[in-house]
């Protein structure tokens, strides 16, 4: 598989909205597929980076950019897996975190969306949205594109003795996982709200 993007826009060119019925059809269906069900192959290099293009699209106040972005796969995602291990040996629920380490092993790619907070004029609150942004349009744009994923945190996302192990700097936090791979099998609709309760006008 080879995802085709369109050239990008260069700056300043006209983006005028227009109706993409297929965009909906797309969002009616979306289904994540779960971390354990994921197997190779996953995205190429290419594909990786044709991603996370579309990923960085997302709205971002004071165009701050206040994300990056960890690939892991291959030899790489192992030695992290490994390193996490003994992190994980080492908690007070360690057969919960030891058995939650499978979702990171499993999949042949994770992407670690990493949050960057700027100080300044833009509010920490949106500058964290936009990292969260990120991860729904990669989500997004895997499962667009063909691959099975899902978006995962748990905790190795906030337990402090991994930050070293990730890289993470003053400021930043994980937003989260995007693992992405080919589904062994196809995952099976799940309850949704019901959106009338959800609703409110003042």
């Amino acid at each position: 598989m080879s995802i085709k993007l369109p050239d990008p826009p260069q700056f300043g060119d006209p983006l005028p909205p227009r109706e993409q019925p297929e965009v909906l059809a797309f969002l009616a269906r979306r289904r994540s597929v779960g971390a354990l069900l994921l197997r190779a192959p996953g995205p190429s290099r290419e594909d990786v980076e044709a991603l996370l293009r579309l990923a960085a699209r997302v709205p971002d106040h004071g165009k701050l950019f206040p994300w990056r972005f960890m690939v892991l796969e291959g030899a790489a995602k192992a030695d992290v897996a490994t390193k996490l291990t003994a992190i994980a040996q080492a908690r007070p629920d360690a057969t919960k975190a030891l058995a939650a380490l499978g979702k990171l092993a499993t999949p042949p790619l994770a992407i670690c969306v990493v949050s960057r907070f700027t100080e300044g004029d833009i509010p920490e609150w949106e500058q964290r949205m936009s990292a969260g942004a990120v991860c729904l349009t990669l989500l997004q744009a895997a499962t667009a594109a063909g691959f099975g994923a899902c978006w995962i945190t748990d905790w190795y996302a906030y337990d402090e003795a991994t930050r070293p192990i990730f890289g993470l700097g003053d400021g930043e936090k994980i937003a989260g996982f995007i693992y992405m791979g080919t589904p062994s099998e196809p995952p099976l609709e799940r309850a949704r709200p019901n959106i009338e309760a959800l609703i409110s006008r003042p």
